[in-house]
């Protein structure tokens, strides 16, 4: 038996565009027992753009929802994506180009999981001289040696010498997650409106935001700020305002606090910011008079789905807490959990973030981190999954996870990522929001009201997104107050 390794297939070109040159074999140069293979890694992303190739969004291939959780025990990649990997093999490895696919049987044995490593094997296994056409057993095999797919190819292999070069693919990306606000606002909206104070809307942003979402039927705003600024800007932004309660107050401050007064008295259920710094937000409500406050720090949840990771996750805190203690971390972790159940996650996987994975003394976010984990053991902190120190892409990529040997529950599907403060979690938001596409909502928790709590420059969108988040914690307190 011989075997075709890559290099036989495959050698480096020329400097260039295209960095590798393919080589086929043709029928007469292959016997039975020759064999070929590759190595793949599933990545969220893998299945991702198999399902817009394929319109196949199952939940338990896109992490939605309880599925993904009962049976496989987590997200599966579609079985064709191995399939994929056998033909990707057949057309570049053996016979390689020129190849003609025939026909393929395949065996489906076990759930292939993001960050499973395959091995994609194909061996010949008969030869039709007449018809030039080959059989070839084909394998994927993971990292613990189980078999996950077998089956048999039949393809008519090249008579001609074809080499070509390997020219790089084009970008594919799945999208955004555009369908994740309708989806929202379809499931909010069914439960009401709820009277909501907008503090200080004297910008076109912030005032169009919170009409957005008495459109959309999820608020029904209270506009506290000076009132011949409200309405001026509304004139100049074209929104109408028309038969909309204004709380007339002479500035940003005396908004904050009339909001939070009316607030304490249950006159709204939620807070709204509109055109002023979160500072003279947060102070109008962390003020004993308002009665606002409850046993925990307050935190803030940015909840965020980007097209590179398969479902929504948080990232908290980000604009509240600038460096938090480890008892503050602590309420910071029971409010996201608290978030991660409002919107259907029953128990949160909690990634605490550090540069490294490992404890170390000269680094206080890890010792936070291991603490936090002892804490959650101890049933201090309950609801959710906790591990960590995680570093960033341990905590999202299985993968990276499994090349640096972390056995973690949390490792690579977080649903929550705690950052050690607020410069690196404000960071991180804003380049995921920025450079990675991500949908955004932020949200204010451990009040006795959720505060809807949005960037001056941040777009309707978020503003709308971030008043449906706020709606659902609102109807959820009726039944649980915080």
């Amino acid at each position: 038996m011989t075997t075709t390794s890559p290099d036989a297939i495959v050698s480096a070109a020329p400097p260039g565009p295209a960095a590798f040159l393919l080589r086929n074999r043709i029928f007469d140069e292959i016997a039975v027992g020759d064999s070929a293979s590759i190595e793949r890694t599933l990545t969220a992303q893998d299945i991702r753009l198999f399902a817009v190739l394929a319109g196949d969004a199952h939940p338990q291939h896109m992490g939605a929802g309880d599925v993904a959780s009962a049976g496989m025990h987590g997200v599966i990649a579609q079985g064709m994506w191995g399939g994929a990997l056998i033909s990707a093999v057949l057309g570049t490895r053996l016979p390689g180009p020129g190849t003609v696919y025939l026909g393929q049987t395949l065996r489906f044995l076990q759930p292939v999981h993001v960050g499973d490593r395959l091995t994609i094997a194909v061996t010949v296994s008969g030869r039709d001289e007449e018809r030039k056409q080959l059989t070839l057993a084909c394998t994927c095999v993971n990292q613990h040696g189980q078999m996950v797919i077998d089956g048999e190819a039949r393809v008519l292999a090249p008579t001609v010498r074809i080499e070509r070069t390997a020219t790089a693919l084009p970008e594919m990306r799945a999208d955004a997650g555009g369908d994740g606000l309708p989806r929202l606002l379809a499931h909010v909206r069914p439960l009401g409106a709820i009277r909501v104070a907008v503090v200080h809307p004297c910008d076109a942003l912030s005032l169009g935001g919170a009409l957005d979402a008495r459109a959309a039927g999820i608020i029904e705003p209270v506009l506290i700020g000076p009132a011949a600024k409200i309405r001026a800007t509304a004139e100049a932004a074209r929104l109408d305002i028309t038969g909309i309660a204004i709380e007339d107050v002479p500035h940003s401050h005396a908004a904050a606090a009339r909001a939070a007064e009316m607030a304490g008295l249950g006159q709204v259920e939620a807070l709204m910011k509109g055109s002023l710094h979160t500072d003279e937000l947060m102070s109008a409500v962390l003020d004993a008079r308002a009665g606002l406050r409850t046993r925990r720090r307050l935190s803030h949840c940015f909840l965020m789905q980007t097209p590179h990771y398969p479902r929504p996750f948080i990232i908290t805190d980000a604009a509240i807490n600038i460096a938090p203690t480890l008892e503050e971390k602590a309420d910071i972790i029971r409010n996201a959990i608290e978030l991660a159940h409002a919107i259907g996650v029953e128990q949160p996987k909690v990634a605490i973030l550090a540069a490294v994975e490992t404890v170390s003394p000269r680094m206080p976010a890890t010792l936070d981190a291991a603490a936090l984990c002892k804490m959650a053991d101890r049933g201090q902190i309950a609801g959710g999954v906790l591990d960590g120190p995680l570093a960033f892409d341990n905590a999202v990529s299985a993968a990276a996870a499994r090349v640096k040997g972390i056995d973690s529950p949390v490792a690579g599907q977080a649903d929550v990522l705690v950052v050690p403060d607020l410069e690196s979690g404000n960071m991180l938001a804003k380049q995921l929001e920025y450079l990675g596409e991500a949908a955004t909502a932020g949200i204010v928790l451990g009040a006795r009201v959720p505060i809807m709590l949005t960037s001056r420059a941040d777009a309707r969108d978020t503003r709308l997104a971030s008043c449906a988040i706020g709606a659902l914690l609102a109807h959820r307190w009726r039944r649980t107050p915080p």
